[in-house]
């Protein structure tokens, strides 16, 4: 794969309806399925992703065509540029995601604050969680 790619593991998943998911939907392509390890949790009404060796997330990995424009807008949203006051909620990395057909590297928005207080995302499912009564 010689585009970069992106890791969505809550709302800016397919499947997910907001604005953002349509947003991204419309404009990179979708690759498929993966997961990474660590945990995630319940921020408020969106999830934050914290790596580690225990646990793991389910995602969707997406191929970004015009990937500086696209992570540029990205980062406005996950309020992570040096436009936005520090402390940042998410920091942007690249990590190994793993797939059906091997692992990948992508671009993940890390949840960046304490976690204290938060939930675990059984089965850290974001889209699951959500639809779980």
């Amino acid at each position: 794969m010689n585009r970069p790619l992106l890791f969505v593991y809550g709302t800016l998943r397919p499947g997910f309806d907001g604005p953002m998911a349509h947003w991204l939907a419309d404009r990179a392509e979708w690759i498929g399925a993966g997961w990474i390890g660590g945990k995630l949790y319940q921020v408020a009404d969106y999830p934050g992703f914290v790596p580690g060796e225990t646990g793991q997330v389910r995602g969707d990995l997406f191929a970004l065509p015009d990937a500086d424009a696209l992570l540029a807008r990205l980062d406005a949203y996950e309020e992570c540029t040096p436009d936005h006051p520090s402390p940042h909620e998410y920091r942007r990395e690249l990590y190994m995601v793993e797939t059906p057909d091997g692992p990948v590297e992508a671009w993940v928005y890390l949840y960046a604050l304490s976690v204290t207080g938060h939930r675990v995302i059984a089965g850290g499912d974001y889209l699951a969680a959500a639809k779980a009564p």
